[in-house]
């Protein structure tokens, strides 16, 4: 067992949800494959003005089946997929024997249904007075964590955090202060699906967040991070859980790595302009928690995600910090854009990388941006990650980051 500080913030359990499939065994494999699984996006409630279909992203299976039937039929979506990670999480972590007032919960996002409640709103517009009422709750962001909480016994505390496309990230680091403070023993963080509709997967591409219809024709090549021919950034739909513990009380097995340190800073904007002042006083914050400087960083998991604004704004990010050795590549890249979920489930993918000394290919990534940094292109490469920066922002100016450590302590990236 490795020598951990008694107050080090360790990774236990893993629950993950994206198009790759179910389950962190199957993202596990597929992740350094890479494979294109973009096409237009064909749920129902996600069409164009004209009611066709012409949204690029990438949409997951149908979860299993956990829930009873009866409570099934009345949750959402995304409520069903946060009790499949969260229950694969769940045991991986072998929470059975914890006590259920030691364990906490934060799900990550906001407006997590708005496909659904755009479908019922349409649904009942003629005769509202046979709205069912199960629409009295299903709309408030507490109900997913309310299925959560009923699903598994958490009753340290549950409720949600929202820092848009930040707001994975916000959970974890919500989490370790909870763990931190002693409120609990063991913390769920939990990056919800955030379920689009068609009415704001059009605003994003009006407002020139969201790729254009460039690449209507070739799915696969439409969401290109840090590459020369960025368009925006492209939906996809994803959840993760992470289960946090202290070390000291840990109830053992597994360790995919420690959370050394994090940032979570507001650049005062509104909208969605990106702040790369912002997004360096988060890193420096994450940083020093940690006790480490940029060079000890091996490896970045950019937030990173196709749009022209962003992307240059982060690589200046880059630059500041100065992260001249470390490689990075970006899991947007493979997974589409998740919103809410991104912080936590490009986590997943850095733990991932970390337990198979490789890192995951940057699909489309063929001219940099800036050719100056080491990037890793359209093919995995072996590295061994000893101390990896994650980065995310959102629209409001959210800017977060941690910094997550192998699990033994050590280990250098070169």
């Amino acid at each position: 067992m490795p020598n951990l500080a008694a107050d080090a913030i360790l990774v236990t359990g893993l629950g993950v949800a994206s198009g790759l499939g179910q389950g962190r065994d199957l993202f596990r494999a597929r992740l350094f494959e890479a494979p294109d699984i973009f096409s237009v996006l064909k749920r129902e409630g996600r069409e164009g003005p004209g009611g066709e279909a012409v949204h690029i992203g990438i949409e997951m299976p149908e979860p299993p089946a956990i829930l009873p039937p009866r409570i099934a039929r009345t949750a959402t979506f995304s409520a069903r997929v946060a009790v499949a990670v969260l229950g694969e999480a769940w045991r991986d972590a072998g929470l059975e024997d914890v006590d259920p007032a030691r364990i906490g919960l934060v799900v990550g996002g906001t407006n997590l249904a708005s496909r659904e409640q755009a479908l019922a709103v349409a649904r009942y517009a003629g005769g509202l007075d046979h709205v069912p009422p199960r629409h009295g709750h299903m709309f408030f962001d507490s109900d997913i964590v309310g299925v959560c909480a009923a699903a598994y016994p958490i009753r340290g505390f549950a409720y949600s955090v929202g820092a848009a496309s930040a707001s994975g990230l916000a959970a974890i680091i919500q989490a370790m202060d909870a763990l931190r403070a002693g409120r609990v023993d063991v913390c769920i963080a939990l990056g919800a699906l955030q379920d689009l509709s068609g009415h704001e997967l059009q605003a994003l591409r009006a407002m020139g967040a969201m790729g254009s219809s460039r690449f209507a024709d070739r799915p696969g090549e439409a969401c290109r991070p840090m590459d020369a021919d960025h368009d925006g950034f492209i939906y996809g739909e994803a959840s993760a859980a992470l289960v946090l513990t202290r070390a000291n009380a840990s109830p053992g097995g597994r360790i995919y790595g420690r959370v050394l340190g994090s940032g979570l800073v507001a650049d005062g904007t509104r909208g969605p302009e990106p702040c790369t002042a912002g997004q360096v006083r988060a890193a420096r914050n994450a940083l020093a928690e940690a006790g480490l400087t940029a060079a000890d960083i091996d490896y970045v998991n950019g937030h990173a995600t196709g749009t022209p604004a962003g992307d240059w704004a982060e690589l200046e990010t880059y630059r500041t910090l100065g992260l001249t050795r470390a490689r990075i590549n970006a899991t947007k890249s493979i997974l589409g854009h998740g919103l809410s979920a991104a912080g936590t489930i490009e986590v997943a993918a850095v733990l991932m990388q970390m337990q198979e000394g490789r890192l995951h290919p940057t699909r489309n990534l063929v001219r940099p941006i800036d050719p100056g940094f080491d990037w890793v292109g359209p093919e995995a490469v072996d590295h061994r990650i000893g101390h990896a920066l994650k980065l995310s922002f959102g629209f409001g100016g959210a800017n977060a980051a941690v910094v997550i450590g192998a699990p033994d302590g050590g280990g250098e990236g070169r």
